[in-house]
């Protein structure tokens, strides 16, 4: 747990930030607002993901996207729990008393333990795997679970901190998950990332096959392995792991046998793959894309140094980034660890 302290005290200015502070406040006919460049050049929609009044983000948490380009967005808010977008800004719908009461939790319990999100096509049908951090007192914990739902948000497994155990129900040792993925074959990676730094592997049944890692420096070891990949940009698929705390990506095979490092990263969240890239939110203010051999494509948004009362005039700056998704048309959206999660869209307008 001191690493996900040290961490989250780094951008706690960025963290307090109120919603209002954040408000772009551009006037009407101003230019619009591009990042990157030649073909990472993006565009800023500024009026994607509206919420309408009485609803509120609170500090980012996923956000993922469905194959009918479908935003799903979870955010620390007890209204909304989750919100779902199309990609052309529209509101669909939300989560919250529903959703909470499906997964046996308040919204407020909802909002205390809301962390990663991760959608799985299986077959002909997509899967929401939901990672929870934990929350409350040892003696009443709450959270630390990893639980696979319908693209309704009904539970149809749960993993880790449960009451009770039954046919889908499994009580696991998660002490404060951050991240899920799931490979081609159905087995699933699970990194404890604010609690014991190891990663476990499960078969599509969430049979134990492999536990790894722990606190360290050397390969294999964590400091704060906060987000998980199955990547399939090379012929062989390959695990990422976003090491954060040690500034670097950790590359495993399948079996978690370490295979190499990609070093100069400023606190990697999490990854999603789209076109032979892996785009990466970096908590320490930008997204770098990398291609198939590592190699940095562009680096966006650099808001390094960036002080608070400037962020309103920066709408440029990334301020914390903790999550992205990339739909079929290559525009990226991204949330950000801050009070309002700062819930954007980035169109690809390649130069």
């Amino acid at each position: 747990m001191t690493d996900q302290l040290f961490t989250r005290r780094q951008f706690i200015a960025a963290a307090g930030a109120s919603a209002a502070a954040l408000t772009l406040n551009r006037s009407a006919g101003a230019a619009p607002v591009t990042i990157g460049t030649g073909k990472a050049t993006y565009t800023l929609d500024e009026n994607w993901g509206k919420l309408p009044e009485g609803m509120k983000y609170g500090l980012g948490c996923a956000i993922v996207v469905d194959s009918k380009d479908r935003i799903i967005v979870t955010s620390r808010s007890s209204s909304p729990c989750v919100a779902i977008f199309g990609s052309d800004g529209k509101l669909i719908e939300t989560w919250t008393k529903d959703f909470s009461d499906k997964i046996g939790f308040t919204p407020q319990e909802v909002a205390g333990t809301a962390h990663g999100l991760y959608l799985n096509k299986e077959g002909d049908q997509e899967f929401l795997y939901w990672t929870e951090n934990v929350a409350g007192p040892k003696d009443k914990r709450i959270g630390a679970r990893i639980y696979k739902t319908d693209m309704k948000g009904k539970v149809l497994y749960q993993i880790g901190n449960v009451a009770a155990e039954n046919d889908v129900s499994q009580k696991f040792d998660f002490t404060n998950p951050t991240d899920v993925a799931v490979s081609a074959n159905g087995d699933i990676y699970v990194v404890d990332g604010y609690g014991s730094q190891k990663v476990h592997r499960f078969d599509k049944n969430f049979k134990l096959i492999k536990t790894m890692g722990g606190p360290g420096n050397e390969h294999g070891k964590f400091r704060t392995c906060h987000g998980i990949w199955v990547s399939t940009v090379k012929k062989e698929p390959e695990i990422y792991i976003a090491d954060r705390a040690n500034g670097r990506l950790e590359v495993f095979s399948l079996d978690l046998e370490y295979k190499r490092t990609v070093a100069d990263m400023r606190a990697p969240c999490c990854f999603y793959q789209h076109q032979g890239q892996l785009y990466i939110p970096e908590l320490g203010s930008r997204v770098t894309i990398i291609d198939a051999d590592d190699k940095v494509v562009a680096r966006l948004g650099d808001g390094a140094g960036l002080k608070k009362e400037d962020q309103p005039k920066s709408p440029e700056k990334f301020i914390a980034p903790h999550a992205l998704t990339v739909d079929s048309k290559g525009d990226f959206y991204l949330v950000e660890w801050v009070a309002d999660g700062r819930v954007r869209k980035f169109k690809h307008t390649p130069a």
